[in-house]
């Protein structure tokens, strides 16, 4: 059973840096596009950031264009949500995610796995 298992997280300043860091436990093919999405208090969930299979493509959401990044390790089915000049607004619950196809996309309705969520908070 493949299970999406998220760490990192937890408060920031303004400004600062934190990193989300999420393996596909169980997986032992490495077919599948992931992602990070995150749903702030009161709103939808939000696309942030999107990785292919191999790591050579990735879509990045405009809230976050230019401060986040994501990368992959494909050896180990892990994604690192890398997120820089961080602020308030983006405190939130950040999701994981695995899609069904191997390209990377900015729509949840792709996704068939999703990890339990882990909260970062930046105060100003």
């Amino acid at each position: 059973q493949v299970q999406l298992v998220e760490s990192g997280g937890g408060s920031a300043q303004a400004g600062g840096s934190l990193k989300l860091s999420c393996v596909a436990s169980g997986r032992t093919d490495r077919r599948y596009a992931m992602a990070w999405f995150r749903q702030r208090s009161g709103k939808e969930r939000e696309f942030v950031a999107a990785i292919g299979w191999s790591g050579a493509s990735t879509r990045i959401g405009d809230s976050v264009k230019g401060r986040f990044t994501i990368s992959r390790v494909t050896a180990t089915n892990t994604i690192t949500l890398h997120m820089d000049f961080l602020e308030p607004e983006d405190t939130a619950v950040y999701y994981c995610a695995e899609a069904f196809r191997g390209s990377p996309s900015e729509d949840s309705e792709d996704y068939a796995l999703w990890g339990q969520g882990t909260q970062v908070t930046v105060s100003s």
